[in-house]
C-alpha cells in the first residue's frame, strides 16, 4: 500500500468567519495565504486542499503563488470542468507541475456553483457527470500522450500536444486526480477515470460499503488505469485529552445552534447532493457513531466536510483515522478552525502518530 498523504485545508476566501474561524484580517491576501501554507509545511502536512467557488479568489492562481513561496507544500487545486476547457487546464497544470517539481494535485468538482455567473449552461446532473468523465479522460491523455485527437459530446481536440508535460517521477506520471461524489453517476466516473475517490466523514461501515462498490464498478466500467485509491475529507477536533476535545466540540456546536438554530435538513440544497444526504441521515443513527464520529454539527448548519467531526485526544483521533486506513484509505484531508492555530496543533499532535502507524 502506498505511503499515506496527509493534507490540510485552506478555505481561500476574502471573507472572515469561514466555519467559525475568528481571524478578522488577512483573508484573500498573499501574505496570509502564504502564512497558512508555510504553517502547514512547517508542521508536517504534505500540502492542503484550496477552497473554491465563484466569488472567491481563483484557486489556480492562488495555488501558483503558494507553490512559488513554499518548498514542499502541495496545493490540491479544486477545478470545475465548467470553468475550464480540458486542454487549457492540462497545459496550465503541467506548467505549474514542472515549475514546482511535481507538487501539483488536482481535485475535480462537478457540483453546481452559480453556473450562470460564469456562463455554464450544463446544469443537469447526468450531463455534468458525463462532461466530468470526458474532462478527466482527456486531461489524462493530454498529460501522457502526444498528438491527441478526441471528439466527445462535450470536448474536442485535434492533434493536441501539451508542452511542457507534467513533472514525472518514479511514483507518478502526472498530477494525482482526486474526485468526490456519492451518486451512482459520480461513482462510475471515479471508477473509470479518477486516481483518488474522496469520501466525506461517514462511519466505517458506510466507507467499507462504498469501497467495495467502487472496486466492483472498476471492473464493470473497464478501468484502464492503476487501481483506484481512496481518501477521507473530514473535520477533526483534537485536544490534549478526550474530555477537553468533547467540551470544545460541544461548545462549537452550541454556538452554531445559537447563531443558526436547528436546520431543516429536508429543504434547500442540503437535500440535493447524495453525499450530503448520506451525512445528514446519520443523525438518525445517533449523535456519536463508531468511536468518536460526531454527527450533531449537521443539525445546526454544518455542511460538506464539516457535517461530521472526529473528536477526541490525539490518540483517539489517530485510532479513528487508522481504522479508516485499515479499510484502504490512504489520502487524508483534515481541518478545524481557527485554521492557522489548528494547522499547528493537529499537525504536531496527530501526524507523528499517524505516520508511525
Amino acid at each position: 500500500m502506498m505511503t499515506p498523504q496527509f493534507l490540510w485545508y485552506i478555505p481561500n476566501t476574502v471573507q472572515p468567519g469561514h466555519r467559525g474561524d475568528d481571524t478578522t484580517s488577512g483573508w484573500g491576501s498573499i501574505e496570509y495565504s502564504t502564512e497558512l501554507a508555510r504553517t502547514a509545511e512547517a508542521h508536517g502536512w504534505d500540502g492542503a486542499l484550496l477552497g473554491t467557488g465563484w466569488g472567491r479568489p481563483d484557486t489556480f492562481t492562488v495555488a501558483t503563488a503558494l507553490a512559488a513561496r513554499t518548498t514542499t507544500f502541495k496545493p490540491l487545486i479544486a477545478v470545475r470542468p465548467g470553468y475550464w476547457q480540458p486542454a487549457n487546464f492540462a497545459s496550465a497544470a503541467a506548467t505549474l507541475d514542472q515549475l514546482s517539481r511535481g507538487r501539483v494535485l488536482v481535485n475535480i468538482v462537478s457540483g453546481l456553483d452559480t453556473p450562470a455567473a460564469y456562463g455554464d449552461t450544463t446544469v443537469d446532473p447526468a450531463a455534468r457527470y458525463a462532461r466530468t468523465q470526458e474532462f478527466l479522460h482527456l486531461v489524462r491523455r493530454l498529460w501522457t500522450e502526444e498528438n491527441v485527437t478526441f471528439h466527445g459530446e462535450h470536448f474536442q481536440v485535434t492533434g493536441s500536444t501539451v508542452s511542457p508535460s507534467p513533472y514525472a517521477t518514479a511514483e507518478r506520471a502526472h498530477p494525482t486526480l482526486y474526485f468526490g461524489g456519492a451518486s451512482e453517476a459520480a461513482e462510475r466516473v471515479s471508477a473509470a477515470e479518477a486516481d483518488v475517490q474522496l469520501f466525506w466523514g461517514e462511519p466505517l461501515d458506510g466507507i467499507a460499503e462504498r469501497i467495495a462498490r467502487l472496486q466492483e464498478l472498476s471492473g464493470q466500467v473497464g478501468r484502464r488505469h492503476v487501481p483506484l485509491e481512496y481518501g477521507l475529507r473530514i473535520t477533526t477536533v483534537v485536544r490534549d485529552t478526550t474530555e477537553e476535545a468533547w467540551r470544545a466540540a460541544e461548545e462549537k456546536v452550541a454556538k452554531m445552534a445559537a447563531d443558526a438554530g436547528e436546520i431543516d435538513t429536508w429543504t434547500g440544497n442540503r437535500r440535493t447532493a447524495v453525499g450530503q444526504r448520506r451525512l445528514l441521515d446519520l443523525t438518525e443513527r445517533g449523535e456519536v457513531l463508531d468511536t468518536c464520529l460526531y454527527t450533531a454539527p449537521g443539525r445546526f448548519g454544518g455542511g460538506g466536510a464539516a457535517t461530521t467531526w472526529l473528536v477526541g485526544s490525539p490518540d483517539d483521533v489517530a485510532a479513528a483515522l487508522n481504522a479508516y486506513r485499515a479499510l484502504g484509505i490512504t489520502h487524508f484531508v483534515l481541518s478545524d478552525t481557527p485554521y492557522k492555530e489548528e494547522t499547528s496543533r493537529i499537525g504536531d499532535q496527530l501526524l507523528l502518530r499517524l505516520r508511525e502507524a
